[in-house]
């Protein structure tokens, strides 16, 4: 750890006692002035905590970057004395006063240290340790929630994963390369009265040959030549190696069952479907898939994010060798998003890969675990089960016209189906699906659905029903319709 027990018992009695946490941060502040500081204004901030009682004191110390005057400071963090505090690294002093060493954020009821970022006067190094970042923010929204007995992260960094997991796992294991890092993710385990096992080593290796219920991994995935200038973003492995990778051992690391997410970039290569690249990762993997792509950005701006991220935004040579690297790959853009992993424990596979970059900000973990459900309730339906169930239209799904005035009448031109009660997916359909959704009303077998349409359009009904059911498994995949069996 970075700090022994005992100091960290006293830290602890210290947060506690000025209420430096979550709920006492938001309370003082108001959540206006909370959300501005978190975008690096601290107006607001300051002014609420001007009058440096010990709560002010740490919240303009750790959330403002100030120097505050040794004896406000004192007060603050005691009973841990402020030499053992400077010592150790979590202050440090300056000119006029005492001066945050490390970021520690108070955070969803629990509290994180890690490195300080730029914003708060902090120097972003190769070894430099993230703490509460909008990456792993990103990747908590999306987090599966349900009671498991194993979970894993991989690349734990500072351990803000590891937190999320530790409200729904019985034993939480934490992996990264940097012994940095780990000695952060056990400071923090310790400050939050937890029982984290902490391993050394790249990725997967230092659990090779064991499996988790529930895998999670905001990896170094930055898409490149293969660089390893900062370890928290950085792999080694060229182009989306690092990710497809995690793909690749996901089998071999869950139980049947088991989930696994992860964030992740992948290569958009001239002529070839970024979904094709991607589903390629878990061909015969015998597990179901989502994968949402959430953004995409060109090569030069793609370089500069990261660029700008790490300091170096003024580095014209750097740019030109990432850029021509980007060139040669035949790169015209990274996209960015999360794979969401189930190991299935019978049953074909099922992978798609979906660009939801204009879809509605949404509950995620709620919308996966949906997914995952209605995979597995189509998996354990057969043909004749599925023609004998009653289907209806979800709440929320709408059908939109678009139709020209003609002198015969209205001549409808589109038909385009919405889902304004989940992600906003919008599909243009054909006027046969539009009559048989009509009549989905949850009362009806499909199979007289199909038997009454095919009298009506003077049709085969086994040919109607080979059109139909593949476009009828999709829609229920996606959330247009339930299924009542």
């Amino acid at each position: 750890m970075l700090m022994d027990s005992v100091d960290v018992d006293r830290l602890r009695e210290a947060l506690v006692g000025a209420d430096y946490t979550s709920a006492g941060v938001t309370a003082r502040l108001g959540q206006r002035a909370e959300a501005a500081m978190r975008r690096g204004d601290h107006r607001a901030a300051l002014a609420a905590t001007d009058d440096r009682d010990r709560q002010a004191t740490l919240i303009r110390l750790f959330c403002c970057g100030q120097t505050e005057s040794i004896d406000s400071v004192a007060a603050a963090v005691a009973p841990l004395p402020v030499r053992t505090a400077v010592e150790c690294g979590l202050l440090t002093e300056a000119e006029d006063g005492i001066r945050a060493g490390w970021a520690l954020a108070a955070h969803q009821g629990r509290w994180l240290l890690s490195d300080l970022p730029a914003w708060l006067g902090g120097t972003v190094d190769s070894e430099h340790v993230l703490g509460v970042a909008g990456a792993s923010e990103s990747l908590a929204g999306y987090l599966m929630r349900r009671p498991v007995e194993t979970a894993l992260d991989i690349g734990t960094g500072s351990g803000p994963l590891a937190l999320q997991l530790s409200g729904q796992a019985t034993t939480v294991t934490a992996t990264d390369l940097s012994s940095r890092a780990l000695r952060f993710a056990a400071t923090n385990a310790a400050l939050n009265r937890l029982d984290w096992e902490l391993l050394e080593g790249d990725l997967v290796e230092p659990v090779a040959g064991r499996r988790f219920d529930q895998v999670v991994s905001n990896p170094p995935f930055i898409t490149g030549p293969g660089a390893t200038d900062f370890t928290y973003r950085d792999s080694g492995r060229a182009g989306d190696g690092v990710c497809a990778e995690l793909a690749q051992a996901a089998p071999g690391l869950l139980n049947p069952g088991g989930t696994m997410q992860f964030l992740a970039n992948w290569l958009h290569v001239e002529g070839q479907p970024w979904t094709e690249r991607v589903a390629g990762w878990f061909t015969d993997s015998g597990c179901d898939v989502w994968v949402i792509q959430r953004d995409v950005a060109d090569p030069l701006d793609y370089v500069r994010i990261w660029q700008r991220d790490a300091g170096g935004d003024h580095d014209p040579t750097a740019l030109a060798a990432w850029l021509d690297w980007f060139e040669m790959q035949r790169v015209e853009a990274v996209g960015f998003g999360v794979v969401n992993i189930r190991l299935r424990e019978s049953g074909d596979a099922t992978v798609v890969c979906e660009d939801l970059r204009q879809q509605p900000a949404v509950a995620f973990d709620t919308l996966i675990t949906d997914w995952f459900d209605r995979v597995d309730m189509l998996a354990d339906l057969s043909m004749e089960e599925l023609l004998d169930a009653r289907l209806s239209v979800r709440p929320g799904v709408k059908l939109d016209q678009r139709a020209e005035l003609t002198d015969e009448g209205w001549d409808v031109e589109r038909q385009i189906l919405s889902d304004t009660a989940g992600l906003g997916r919008r599909e243009e359909i054909d006027p046969l699906l539009v009559s048989f959704l009509g009549g989905c009303s949850g009362l009806v077998p499909m199979r007289t659905q199909i038997g009454l349409l095919a009298q009506a359009h003077e049709a085969p009904e086994a040919l109607l029903a080979a059109g139909l059911l593949p476009v009828v498994t999709g829609l229920i995949r996606r959330g247009f319709l339930d299924v009542r069996r």
